[in-house]
């Protein structure tokens, strides 16, 4: 073989050498690859799946909680309801207990904004009322003002009203009442009523039987 000829032989084994070498990979070749590729894919859905089943676990592990979190308030309330008989129990025992409430009767001739309490000579209770307390006596509600304690024997009693009368002018009355104290609780009312006739309110202290 000439010179020449191994000349061109070797620049054609060169030129092919180049050709393959950019040629694209096999297709089929190319295939374990497509596979691999798609492998993350479906590992993806099924991680969603998985967050998908978490994402409808945590809301019933919040209602779970939130059930549990109710249940325990209410214990607490009736736990609290509890201890304040049991104070009240042992603060104010039902052979020396007193107990004051108000109320009022239709209210047309009279709004309570305040009551002063005296049990022989001395001030135990002086009470303002708020415009949705004094709606809520006129609705039929009944205000326990003063609880304590009295000794058995004769006691007075002095109850002073303020509010707006006839008119919506302002409004003073007083009521005494002297009671004796025995052995057991006593529980006493002042009730604001409307006297019809004279136009005015009644203020009159009373016991319970």
């Amino acid at each position: 073989m000439s010179k020449t000829s191994r000349s061109i032989l070797a620049a054609l084994l060169l030129a092919v050498a180049f050709a393959g070498a950019a040629w694209p990979q096999d297709p089929a070749a190319a295939e374990p690859q497509a596979a691999t590729s798609e492998t993350p894919n479906a590992d993806a859905a099924t991680g969603g799946d998985a967050a998908a089943g978490s994402a409808t676990a945590a809301p019933e592990e919040f209602r779970t909680l939130d059930s549990d979190v109710q249940d325990l308030k209410k214990e607490v309330l009736d736990l609290n309801k509890d201890l304040f008989v049991l104070e009240e129990e042992l603060l104010f025992p039902s052979n020396t207990q007193v107990a004051v409430y108000v109320s009022l009767d239709v209210g047309t001739f009279f709004n309570v904004d305040s009551v002063t309490l005296k049990i022989d000579n001395k001030e135990v209770a002086n009470y303002l009322y708020t415009a949705r307390e004094a709606e809520a006596l006129v609705k039929g509600g009944v205000h326990k003002i003063y609880l304590g304690n009295l000794k058995v024997g004769q006691h007075e009693l002095v109850a002073f009203f303020s509010g707006k009368g006839p008119h919506e002018r302002d409004y003073k009355r007083g009521a005494t009442l002297n009671f004796e104290k025995g052995v057991g609780a006593k529980y006493l009312e002042l009730k604001i009523s409307d006297r019809v006739r004279k136009l005015q309110p009644e203020f009159i202290i009373k016991e319970w039987e």
